[in-house]
């Protein structure tokens, strides 16, 4: 089963209809998110390389109209017009790690209509989840103030896909390292893990636990002191550490309970130990909020580990995202459905130095001063540029972040950035929807 088929059945119904129809004029699409999900005062957009790389790739092959023909239930000669389609067409992108606003473009699809429609349900599912994930996962790193914070969320994703999703898009937010080894080894990042309480059960007591832990792994070890008592677990820890002359490096992880008092708890132990060099982690269902909580009240944590609540963007699970027609052989269109209007015709994000962003219409010139956001990425079904990489993307959310204002970054009620539409793109919206309405 190909990328070609993970769509929905309407847009291969549209597309052989358009066919039928000979509708083979260039069509616009423009991919967006309608409102931000409360408590968000910004997006940071995730996606856009997986989806280019599916673009590169996108062919209809025999099998795939096979299975088109199966879903339909119809002979394989009515939908073998879809045979040997390839992406022709243009993209315009917002990269990877730019901070953005709802209903700014995150990426524009030009295309023959049925390759543009084709690819429309990839492009969503793509761009919607990791932009969703990273934009929940950027907070954690802005409440941990400059403390690592590090992935632990592949367990509990919604599979194993958006698991690595997941720990792609917290390394582009600046994450330190994830559990999951697959994702470390495909990208680069640095692989982070501990231990399970069901390793310390195994054993007649946490110090044997310990002890030969600490055996089988020569270097820096993290000890999960909780699983009976955290205050015995810590000193157990700090015992073995200062026996073994370990510390440089070493840890201990707090997986439940008041993660504050015990971590003051475990900061007294280890230094009065001689430990002062060995970290506290801090885990169990944490997310930026629970992160935000415990770097307020000054509880000495070195280490925040998120998983659940981040991997999944618990609060926020999904974003109001659509992927619309804005133009068809030259004329501009739009959606008049209620509390679903679009606006016409291709755009440019235009980003100022102060002041709110300006979405205006692409061919016309931005703000002085003002930089857009959205670069031609594939002409002619090609990629323009090498794939980008994941220190590329955190270098340009870095530079972003520096630039919002300070209530807009807040994690609590935070006041959300806007977008402005330009004077030329809110005339033709006004003079379309007339015209439309009167017809």
């Amino acid at each position: 089963m190909s990328d070609v088929t993970t769509t929905d059945l309407y847009e291969v119904t549209m597309a052989l209809s358009y066919l039928h129809e000979d509708m083979s004029g260039s069509a616009t699409f423009s991919l967006f998110v309608r409102d931000l999900p409360a408590e968000r005062g910004f997006l940071v957009s995730a996606g856009t390389e997986p989806a280019l790389e599916y673009l590169s790739a996108f062919r209809i092959t025999s099998a795939d109209v096979g299975d088109f023909a199966s879903a339909l239930h119809r002979p394989y000669a009515d939908v073998a017009g879809l045979c040997g389609i390839t992406f022709t067409g243009e993209v315009r992108a917002v990269p990877e790690g730019r901070v953005v606003f709802a209903g700014e473009p995150l990426l524009e699809v030009t295309a023959p209509l049925a390759q543009a429609q084709l690819v429309e349900t990839f492009l969503l599912n793509q761009v919607s989840h990791q932009t969703a994930v990273a934009s929940k996962a950027v907070r954690s790193v802005l409440a941990a103030s400059g403390r690592p914070v590090v992935d632990f969320s592949l367990r509990r994703t919604h599979g194993t896909s958006a698991g690595m999703q997941a720990a792609r898009t917290t390394a582009l937010t600046g994450f330190a390292g994830t559990s999951n080894v697959a994702a470390a080894v495909r990208w680069g990042l640095p692989a982070s893990g501990t231990m399970a309480h069901s390793y310390v059960e195994a054993f007649p007591d946490e110090e044997a636990a310990f002890r030969a832990f600490a055996r089988a792994h020569p270097g820096p070890v993290t000890f999960l002191v909780d699983t009976y008592d955290a205050v015995r677990g810590v000193r157990t820890a700090a015992r073995v550490l200062r026996d073994l002359r370990r510390g440089p490096g070493c840890a201990v992880r707090l997986d439940s309970g008041d993660l504050g008092a015990l971590a003051r708890h475990a900061r007294v132990e280890l230094d009065s130990a001689g430990l002062p060099e060995v970290r506290v982690v801090a885990s169990g269902g944490l997310d930026e909020y629970g992160v935000d909580s415990l770097v307020r009240s000054g509880a000495p944590i070195d280490v925040y580990a998120v998983g659940t609540r981040v991997g999944t963007s618990a609060d926020a699970p999904y974003l109001d995202s659509a992927y619309k027609l804005v133009e068809y052989d030259g004329r501009p269109v739009m959606k008049l459905s209620s509390a679903k209007v679009t606006s016409p015709g291709r755009k440019q994000v235009f980003r100022r130095p102060d002041g709110d962003d300006v979405i205006a219409l692409s061919d016309e010139p931005g703000p002085a001063g003002a930089e857009p956001l959205l670069r031609t990425v594939m002409s002619d079904g090609r990629r323009l540029f090498p794939p980008d990489t994941l220190p590329e993307g955190q270098a340009r959310l870095t530079t972003d972040l520096e630039d919002l204002p300070a209530d807009t970054l807040r994690i609590r009620d935070p006041r959300p950035g806007r977008a402005v539409f330009s004077g030329r793109l809110s005339e033709l919206t006004s003079d379309l929807s007339r015209r439309l309405r009167s017809d």
